[in-house]
């Protein structure tokens, strides 16, 4: 059976010119993902609709599903990990054709206007950026993200892909890939720099790939040894086991920079300690409190510095699609028919998956 959310609760949307799309989606918190008729907003002259092939299934998907941070709004069609074909495109639109190789990442709008976005950092827009999916806007009222068979988006926020990457590989990129390659990039990585990728996932497994091919000398942090082992396959030069004490203290002080994957809340002291003088260690993994108890004593002592870090911004997320180019780099993948997104979740959940699950829109 699936379910017509045409206009949904709410809202009242011009219809007209209007296209129907078949979709996946759910109807409030906790249910599983079922078949949904959506409708997408006809072209401005500004707008390239696509036909999308593969979306990546992230965690954040699974959270906002659940409303599990408390800003879900529903119905819902997640997905921010798109991949796809051009369509068609408005009259204005100058970077795109019909049949490019195209992508949309997390956000699809932002003001333009506020200095962030002046600066290309539309991830940080001081006015609120529209997210893919769950964002109210006059247009669409409710945004639907790519667990459907099209989309229409603004053409400044369509990224384009390189016909060299594996397209279904590419997915994953518009989320775990630029949310681990822009903090290297900030931080200034550089050849020879010590980088310590803390945690084994979905954004670690792509911190590994962008440190090496950066040139840095590439150290997995993981509690396990079957990790480390993955690891050194995806380009890490060492494993540092982090429940082994006297390994750690012999890493104390040595690392230019660490990148902090761990998607929940955990003591950061022990890592703090690993860090050069003036290094930093920027947490990319983690929303919730990371921990009660911070030895502040470990920063003062070496002006050690903790940051976070929020994806990238459209120009940084394609230089990011680019570097993946030339350097032959793509996230390592199961890819599912639509049918089986709620056994990917649960698969997710139970960390059943090296690395990310990908949706093929045309498989049944």
């Amino acid at each position: 059976m699936t379910t017509d959310l045409s206009a949904h609760p709410g809202k009242v949307l011009d219809l007209a010119n209007r296209t129907r799309v078949n979709a996946f989606g759910v109807q409030s918190a906790g249910e599983s993902v079922q078949p949904l008729a959506i409708t997408r907003r006809p072209l401005n002259l500004d707008d390239v609709q696509i036909e999308i092939e593969y979306c990546g299934i992230c965690h954040s998907d699974i959270h906002m599903v659940n409303n599990d941070w408390g800003m879900s709004i529903y119905p819902m069609v997640p997905g921010h990990e798109i991949v796809g074909r051009v369509l068609a495109v408005g009259n204005a639109v100058t970077k795109f054709k019909v049949g490019d190789s195209v992508g949309v990442g997390c956000l699809v709008d932002a003001c333009g206007d506020c200095p962030s976005c002046a600066n290309h950092l539309e991830q940080y827009c001081l006015n609120g950026f529209t997210l893919t999916y769950g964002s109210e806007t006059p247009a669409d009222g409710i945004t639907y993200g790519g667990y459907s068979t099209q989309i229409v988006v603004k053409e400044s926020f369509v990224l384009r892909v390189p016909e060299s990457l594996d397209r279904q590989s590419v997915a994953p990129l518009l989320c775990a890939g630029i949310t681990t390659y822009s903090p290297l990039k900030h931080w200034n990585i550089q050849p020879g720099d010590v980088v310590g990728v803390i945690g084994l996932g979905g954004l670690g497994h792509m911190g590994i790939q962008f440190a090496h091919a950066m040139g840095a000398k590439v150290v997995m942090i993981t509690t396990s040894e079957s990790k480390g082992r993955d690891a050194k396959l995806l380009g890490a030069d060492e494993v540092l086991l982090s429940k082994d004490e006297a390994a750690m203290k012999s890493w104390a002080g040595t690392f230019d920079f660490l990148l902090n994957t761990i998607p929940v809340g955990h003591d950061i002291n022990p890592y703090m300690a690993l860090l050069k003088v003036d290094a930093t260690m920027c947490v990319v993994g983690a929303i919730d409190p990371l921990t009660t108890g911070l030895n502040t004593g470990t920063m003062v002592f070496s002006r050690r510095s903790i940051a976070g870090s929020l994806i990238g911004g459209l120009k940084e997320t394609q230089e990011m699609l680019d570097f993946c180019a030339d350097h032959a780099i793509g996230a390592k993948v199961e890819v599912i028919p639509s049918g089986e997104i709620n056994t990917a979740y649960t698969r997710m959940q139970n960390n059943d998956i090296k690395y990310r699950f990908v949706i093929d829109l045309n498989a049944k």
